[in-house]
């Protein structure tokens, strides 16, 4: 079982560039995810490729998630008149804290008082307040039943995509955690083996524990169904063997009309993982009688999501519907893997909802994980323009520094400079002459420098520079006689 000093919480985890600096020198999880990333890329751009309207879907996404955002009161209120009608209980939760204790308490009530257990379906909402560890704290076991997050469990580790949660374990290094927790010291190397060994483990669990727990894809306010897709059925089994249902949602999950299923069943597959439809789509309304769970309940977890719907400019976070074809598209998330990011949410959509979430206290280096390439935007179902949000949370961390914090200076001493023609000239010439002792000649004679001190050596970790040229181009041009106004 995971424990509180192993889960990823930004309010305790190294800052991106420290922690993404450990993960580059782990070359196993670089060649891993980028393995991972590839094959996940290509399938998605065939199945994207045989869609005419491919960019139709992706503006009807964007037209429905802005539209949802932008009535969210009415359709959250909606989905729990239908739910209730439906003969689900439809719970509140204003912050993790408030939805772990009414899970907890939910679980107690309804589980087996001798031995409480859980199965759960894959839920990044959960894994987002650190349920598992709740659960734990309160006596209450909780497995889960994915088989990615099977693996993250039974290994003590911890996400490091949205969904792929496993993607930075390769084949032998899940077999050496089976061989050890399941007690399998004679299992095979095998996919078949891996895949019949978690079958044999879990199919107990099904037919046992009597609670389960899970997240949702999407809530439907037209009917107060809730709809989870995966790919292996597990979520099949949560959801029609156990006696009580116990699903956690955010309130960003929710969806006008069930109609608005069309588009996004078929954005999110291709998108996710490469498939023209999900194996296993599941759509649960109420209690039915001799039909699956006798005792259904949601909790619409708020836990910092209104405060994000009311900026303007980041609101458009709250559009994202899971599927991760951002962090498969970027650079940065390639490199480092999910881990560096400090949080459940890794990579681009990482790096705009956590820093959010956390209403910027915590994960303010996250803003700054990006090149500002694009490629997360150009992926992106719904069409989040993530790295418009990026950039308005950077000025958003500087403000929130303050004037006096070293980068707002800076950027105040260099305007300074820009505005006169006199004192950029001048810089220049101390710039040359600062730079002498600095500067390394390679074999062609060019000039680079490797080092820079203090605040600046941020520059050369990871680059050289150039040295600066003895003659500006406006040097060059007034010498010619032909100086310019």
């Amino acid at each position: 079982m995971n424990s509180e000093n192993s889960v990823l919480d930004p309010k305790t985890s190294p800052t991106f560039p420290i922690a993404a600096r450990a993960t580059l020198g782990d070359t196993q999880l670089r060649k891993n995810v980028r393995h991972a990333t590839e094959v996940i890329q290509n399938k998605r751009a065939r199945v994207v490729a045989e869609m005419p309207d491919w960019q139709q879907l992706r503006e009807s996404g964007r037209q429905i998630r802005q539209h949802t955002m932008a009535n969210l009161e009415t359709y959250l209120e909606e989905f729990e008149r239908n739910c209730i009608r439906a003969g689900g209980t439809v719970h509140w939760a204003r912050d993790g804290e408030e939805a772990k204790r009414i899970v907890t308490t939910l679980a107690k009530t309804y589980a087996s008082q001798q031995n409480p257990e859980v199965i759960k379906i894959k839920s990044m909402t959960t894994e987002e307040i650190h349920l598992n560890v709740a659960l734990e704290a309160a006596g209450v076991k909780a497995y889960e039943t994915d088989l990615a997050e099977l693996i993250i469990q039974l290994g003590h580790d911890q996400p490091s995509h949205i969904v792929v949660p496993a993607l930075h374990k390769n084949r032998q290094q899940i077999r050496e955690i089976f061989q050890r927790e399941m007690n399998l010291p004679e299992l095979g190397e095998k996919p078949q083996d891996l895949a019949d060994a978690a079958r044999k483990f879990l199919r107990e669990k099904f037919l046992r524990v009597n609670t389960a727990v899970s997240g949702a894809n999407f809530l439907i306010a037209e009917t107060g169904g809730v709809c989870i897709v995966e790919s292996e059925g597990n979520g099949r089994m949560c959801l029609t063997l156990p006696e009580t249902l116990i699903t956690i949602a955010g309130i960003d999950k929710v969806l006008p009309r069930f109609e608005d299923l069309e588009v996004m069943l078929q954005l999110l597959p291709r998108s996710a993982t490469g498939e023209r439809m999900n194996p296993y789509n599941s759509i649960w309304t109420g209690v039915h009688a001799g039909d699956g769970p006798k005792n259904f309940h949601v909790v619409l977890m708020d836990n910092a999501r209104s405060e994000v719907l009311a900026d303007s400019e980041g609101r458009q976070t709250l559009n994202c519907i899971r599927c991760g074809a951002c962090q498969n598209a970027c650079p940065v998330y390639r490199q480092t893997g999910g881990h560096a990011y400090g949080s459940v949410y890794a990579g681009p959509i990482g790096a705009i909802l956590t820093p959010q979430l956390q209403q910027l206290h915590h994960a303010q280096s996250l803003p700054y994980a990006s090149s500002l390439c694009g490629a997360c935007y150009e992926v992106c179902p719904v069409k989040i323009n993530i790295p418009e949000v990026l950039i308005h949370l950077r000025n958003k961390v500087v403000k929130q520094k303050g004037p006096l914090n070293p980068e707002a200076l800076a950027m105040k001493m260099a305007g300074t400079l820009f505005r006169s023609e006199r004192r950029f000239r001048a810089a220049q010439r101390l710039g040359r002459f600062a730079e002498t002792p600095l500067v390394r000649r390679d074999g062609s004679g060019d000039g680079w420098i490797g080092w820079l001190p203090g605040l600046l050596g941020g520059w050369t970790q990871v680059r050289d520079l150039r040295e600066m040229p003895k003659e500006t181009f406006r040097d060059w041009w007034e010498k010619r006689g032909k100086r310019g106004n």
